[in-house]
């Protein structure tokens, strides 16, 4: 690994842009999955109306005024943790040393949380919203003139599958946003309060939320996401980072991270998100 000294550089490293993680805001952690690699969440169908036999005469064998007796169906869908992931590296003390100790393990540990691990599981949990997503129309070419009207559209599908109206988040990508922007049609409320400023919601329209994500952590063709927080489940398990300082064979420390994560939609509650791609 090549280092340059701070004999010639001043202490200072040029980091990376990188993108403060929005999926709490998509997301829930509503299920308890200490002890546990796998869980299962029950599915209870319902009984349909009757109209009640108030004369009683026609009860039939079971004897009820209220109608035939109906069994409810109990089914469950399963949940495992798929994504168990890790890195490694080394810190040679030379290095630390020579570079005014600008490569410092803890500043290390972060850059690295904050440039590869937030991005790859922020890529996963949209890339499976957006798969799984109850209502996916065929893929079109949004523009400043139809951008308003397929929201509309995606809000009317949501309100007439009883999705929550308070909690809805739009996501777009930076170049739809500048669409959304450039649409006469379009009046955005920018009085957001501080707590979700800090959240990442940049603006509101007809009551949902709207946040920006970078194209990169978003699946190709990405148009807009319309999505509840309660259809997707999405727990980190495990996330577990250490500095070891001179370990056995290195003069100099020794980072490691893992990461067990996963994300999973709920299939009575898919209806909840709305993916439009573009061509």
């Amino acid at each position: 690994m090549a280092i340059q000294l701070a004999t010639k550089f001043l202490p200072y490293v040029d980091e990376k842009f990188s993108t403060a993680s929005k999926k709490s805001l998509l997301t829930n952690n509503d299920f308890e999955w200490t002890g546990a690699h796998t869980i299962k969440v029950y599915k209870v169908t319902t009984a349909g109306m009757n109209d009640y036999d108030r004369a009683g005469t026609g009860t039939g064998a079971t004897g009820s005024r209220y109608g035939s007796i109906q069994g409810l169906d109990a089914t469950t869908e399963e949940f495992t943790l798929t994504k168990d992931r890790s890195f490694t590296f080394a810190i040679d003390k030379l290095d630390t040393d020579e570079t005014v100790q600008q490569v410092q393990a803890a500043s290390a540990l972060e850059r690295q949380v904050r440039e590869v691990v937030i991005p790859e599981v922020d890529a996963y949990v949209y890339s499976v919203m957006s798969v799984k997503a109850g209502t996916k129309p065929v893929a079109l070419a949004l523009t400043k003139d139809n951008i308003y009207d397929e929201f509309i559209k995606a809000n009317q599908v949501l309100d007439d599958a009883e999705v929550p109206e308070t909690g809805r988040i739009i996501v777009v990508t930076p170049a739809t946003y500048t669409l959304m922007k450039k649409c006469p049609d379009i009046i955005m409320e920018t009085d957001i309060g501080n707590d979700l400023r800090l959240k990442g919601v940049i603006a509101m329209i007809d009551g949902a939320n709207v946040i920006k994500v970078p194209a990169n952590r978003l699946p190709t063709k990405f148009g807009f996401m319309i999505a509840h927080s309660v259809a997707t489940v999405a727990p980190t398990k495990l996330e577990d980072y250490k500095i070891h300082q001179d370990p056995p064979g290195i003069s100099g420390s020794l980072i490691e991270g893992r990461i067990c994560y996963d994300a999973f939609t709920l299939d009575n509650k898919v209806k909840a998100i709305y993916y439009q791609a573009t061509v």
